[in-house]
């Protein structure tokens, strides 16, 4: 069945409220639904905290971010300042309470809000019935956070039928990878150990809280993990050269902005940075990717202006031109939806990549981006033929 997720903006304060302690008040950044058909089958909160809430949170190991089921953090320790963000899921269990009181995005966080105010000890607004999936702080070098294990195996996963054991190996896989990424020490043996034994540790507790006809279900669970683990181990050398490989790829490219001071985001999942230029003749986003089976580096301007879907073919003029005699680089249009991009690329394999590399491939492109975005725009405005706009730069 296909599934349809709605985002809603919130961008307000929600009180949140654990048995024992004071309340916690949040700044709701969104809220998301996912349906299959019209059943919610999942919802995400993203909120903000300060970094002094945080430390409560971490210490009291709210939303479930347990300490044992966390990768290293991604880029050194959080700091004083700004605010931390923290994805949560909802205990599935809860979600026919959420559904019962609202049908979209907007009117389910319009029911926490008003639950914040009205009833802030109801368990939809308890710390324990939201799972963090991950963590992130964005700061002056870029972007530093964590993963847990439920953003890869949800505990909705788990079910009187036990779990899909594709899903189990790929959660652990995914989970494993990023925690080798982000701990440079660690052997990829030792990642495996470690995330089997922390696994382990969280399903026991689990155990606990629930009843004993899914008791034997976890139970059955925790032995296809030991199973996946075993057999995941097996080709454990081809798995840390893959790891190895993509991580030297990537934090090189890390390595280089940092040195140049441009600040970067990491895309959630992905081996990609976000970045912004501001050249003179505008500011646009960029984006530079590790390709690591291929050994490669991209790097990506994306034009600031879409093409209408009108002037699409006076815009693949210009390019085609503009592309012609090109040595490095070349220009891109979408045609789908109009998205106008400056690519360049290096392929490193069985080479080092160095900053002077990447410097060269950075700076190519927003160089040329820079150059024709007038024209581009000249096109677009219907203020010059394609061929009058790339005579005018190259002039």
């Amino acid at each position: 069945m296909k599934t349809k997720t709605k985002n809603y903006h919130l961008n307000t304060e929600l009180t949140l409220l654990e048995s024992s302690e004071s309340p916690l008040t949040i700044r709701a950044v969104t809220l998301a639904l996912t349906k299959e058909v019209h059943k919610i089958i999942e919802c995400l909160l993203t909120f903000q905290v300060s970094p002094e809430l945080y430390q409560r949170i971490d210490s009291e190991a709210l939303f479930n971010l347990k300490p044992e089921i966390r990768t290293p953090l991604s880029a050194g320790s959080f700091q004083l300042s700004p605010d931390i963000q923290i994805e949560a899921i909802l205990d599935s269990d809860l979600l026919p309470q959420l559904a019962k009181n609202a049908k979209t995005s907007n009117q389910a966080a319009a029911y926490l809000q008003k639950l914040s105010k009205e009833q802030p000890n109801h368990p939809l607004l308890s710390p324990y019935s939201w799972y963090g999936l991950q963590v992130k702080q964005q700061q002056e070098k870029g972007e530093t956070g964590y993963s847990t294990v439920w953003a890869y195996l949800k505990p909705s996963d788990i079910t009187q039928n036990g779990i899909d054991g594709k899903k189990l190996n790929d959660a652990m896989f995914d989970f494993a990878k990023e925690w080798a990424n982000n701990n440079q020490s660690a052997t990829f043996e030792d990642v495996s150990s470690q995330t089997l034994e922390n696994m382990t540790q969280t399903f026991t507790e689990l155990i606990n809280n629930i009843s004993e006809s899914t008791e034997k279900v976890v139970s059955e669970t925790l032995e296809e993990i030991v199973t996946v683990f075993e057999e995941f181990t097996e080709g454990i050398s081809e798995i840390a050269e893959e790891i190895t490989s993509e991580d030297n790829v990537f934090q090189a490219i890390v390595k280089f902005f940092q040195e140049e001071d441009w600040q970067f985001q990491q895309i959630s999942g992905e081996q990609t940075l976000r970045l912004v230029y501001q050249g003179k003749n505008g500011k646009w986003n960029c984006y530079a990717k590790a390709r690591v089976q291929k050994q490669q580096m991209v790097f990506y301007s994306i034009c600031p202006i879409i093409a209408p879907e009108t002037k699409r073919g006076y815009v693949a003029e210009f390019m085609t031109r503009a592309n012609y005699g090109l040595i490095i680089g070349n220009f891109e249009l979408d045609f789908a939806d109009g998205e106008i991009r400056f690519k360049t690329s290096i392929d490193i394999e069985g080479d080092n990549l160095t900053s002077a590399l990447i410097k060269h491939l950075v700076y190519a492109n927003i160089t040329m981006m820079d150059e024709y975005l007038p024209g581009i725009i000249a096109v677009i405005e219907n203020k010059m033929s394609p061929a009058e706009a790339i005579a005018q730069i190259e002039s």
